[in-house]
């Protein structure tokens, strides 16, 4: 089972997705923006992907500036706390599988977490090719 925290007008989310599904799975999308996140969640998934509530932040196209979370002295817990009250302050695409867990930004960090390699060529969202078509990974 893979699980997509998932940001459907953003297109490095709408990419992951389409990779998921083009390897043949369904995953479960969930999006985030409308249902919110826990506590107890986002611990989860920061630990089991390696990440700082700092290094899950989104910094750009979101209110972390103007909150000044992007200050150096700001503590993962104020970071954590503001990610609870403000949704978009997480970066996505975060992709929960049995290979493991991880923040898929750029898309291609996807594919090291599907059981099945997609047929090629797939493409970034900038166009940029990430599989050819014999699906071997390309840069």
């Amino acid at each position: 089972m893979i699980v997509i925290h998932h940001n459907p007008d953003c297109g490095t989310s709408r990419n992951v997705l389409a990779i998921i599904e083009a390897s043949g799975a369904t995953p479960m999308v969930i999006e985030y923006l409308k249902e919110g996140w826990s506590r107890a969640q986002l611990l989860g998934l920061f630990a089991a992907a390696g990440l700082t509530p700092r290094a899950a932040l989104r910094e750009t196209k979101s209110p972390a500036k103007e909150m000044g979370l992007l200050e150096p002295g700001v503590s993962d817990e104020a970071i954590l706390a503001a990610m609870l009250e403000h949704p978009v302050l997480v970066n996505r695409p975060i992709v929960c599988s049995p290979k493991g867990v991880r923040l898929c930004r750029p898309s291609e960090l996807v594919l090291d977490l599907l059981q099945k390699m997609p047929p090629g060529p797939l493409y970034k969202e900038d166009g940029e090719m990430i599989l050819d078509a014999e699906g071997r990974r390309v840069g």
